[in-house]
This record gives structure tokens, C-alpha cells and sequence, in this order.
């Protein structure tokens, strides 16, 4: 069995019971911008009740003329934790890299160690998608009774950075409604995974949180 050693780059945690939004999209230097950069991540149920649907979005701030260079790193790996006991320890991973021009998807599985150092259990792959091009029509694959996307979507996450600043500063005293949309025509790299919920235990309520990691 082939195993793939990754160490921790950068994480992002975020609880979730059947609907999780989290951003972060200031980070340090050293990995604002690349691929290791996760900005949001979000979970929900999947339009078949039965599914659920994982989305990591990375890179963000792209504008549309720096998306189309925009790239997944393939020493870069996405990897969503799911803790379906409660004790904030992951009991499954779906792991994401990228190959060439496609994505390749491993798990949901439990993983052989926790914490900051994984592997790739390669046995337990369970797909792949080519990478979908800026201002192309979007692909996706389905297998395994699992579906699959990888590639450039519109930042989804809103926030009214100028009036939150006006908050703190004390020119202001709530948000507006509507607010502005500070992350308009701004870009991200999303992986989106969506997995029947019978994948991932029986539990009426998960912790999910992504991470990426570097290859050593």
C-alpha cells in the first residue's frame, strides 16, 4: 500500500452540525495567495437530502485577470476532517491533490494518525475530475456515489469590510441592509466533494474543519 507523507501548512477549524460557513482572508505573508491559502470552507446538505457536501475554497482575492493563472499546487494537499464523536478528533478524512490537470479524491476513511503529520491511503481512492479552466464551462464526475469539482469559482463569501471598519472606529454602529459586497468580482480556487451521508457515520451532528498540508 502506498502511502504518501504530508505535513500540516496551514489549517482553518470550523464546528458544523448540518450547515458550516467560516472565512479567513487575511492571512500571514507566508501563505496569503498560494495554495496553501484556505479562505473559506463550507458545509450543507446537497440537493439528493441524502448527500453532503463538502466545499474548501483557497487563493482568494484572485481578480479575474490573475484567475486564469491561478493554480492548485500538486505538492499542496486539501484535506476536510470529520469528527463524528465529539471529541474535536478527526474519524474520517477526503483528502484532495492535484496530479497534472486533474484533482484525485481519497476517502472518506479513517486516517492511520491524527493531528498535523497524514497520509494518503492510496487504496482508498475514490475518484477524480480534471481540473475545470477560468471562464470555461465548469466539470464535474461523479463516482463511487460520490461527486467532484475542482477549479475557479466567484468568492461567495460577503462581508462589508468598509462598514466593519467604520464599527470598530466608531463612525458607525451596525451594518447596513444591504451592505456592500467587498469581495465583489473576486475570484477563489474551490474543491467541492459531495458524499452520501452514509459515508460518514451515523451521528446526528459532525465537526468539520480543513486543513492544507505541505509535502515533505
Amino acid at each position: 500500500m502506498k502511502k504518501t507523507k504530508m505535513m500540516l501548512g496551514l489549517s482553518l477549524i470550523a464546528i458544523s452540525g448540518l450547515i458550516l460557513v467560516a472565512a479567513d482572508h487575511v492571512d500571514a505573508p507566508s501563505v496569503t495567495g498560494n495554495a496553501a491559502d484556505i479562505t473559506d470552507m463550507y458545509t450543507f446538505q446537497g440537493q439528493e437530502t441524502a448527500n453532503l457536501v463538502f466545499a474548501v475554497n483557497t487563493q482568494g482575492l484572485l481578480s479575474p485577470n490573475a484567475t486564469g493563472a491561478a493554480a492548485f499546487n500538486e505538492n499542496v494537499m486539501i484535506e476536510i476532517n470529520i469528527d463524528n464523536t465529539g471529541d474535536n478528533v478527526e474519524d474520517l478524512v477526503i483528502q484532495a491533490i492535484k496530479k497534472g490537470d486533474k484533482m484525485y479524491f481519497f476517502g472518506p476513511y479513517a486516517p492511520s494518525a491524527t493531528g498535523t503529520s497524514s497520509t494518503i491511503k492510496t487504496s482508498a481512492a475514490s475518484g477524480s475530475v480534471a481540473i475545470s479552466k477560468y471562464g470555461a464551462t465548469p466539470v464535474t464526475s461523479t463516482e463511487n456515489g460520490m461527486k467532484f469539482f475542482a477549479g475557479p469559482r466567484d468568492d461567495p463569501f460577503f462581508f462589508d469590510l468598509g462598514q466593519f471598519q467604520a464599527i470598530l472606529g466608531g463612525t458607525a454602529t451596525g451594518f447596513n441592509n444591504p451592505g456592500t459586497d467587498t469581495f465583489a468580482g473576486s475570484n477563489v480556487l474551490s474543491v467541492v466533494v459531495e458524499v452520501p451521508k452514509a459515508m460518514l457515520g451515523t451521528a446526528s451532528s459532525l465537526n468539520v474543519w480543513a486543513e492544507t498540508k505541505k509535502k515533505q
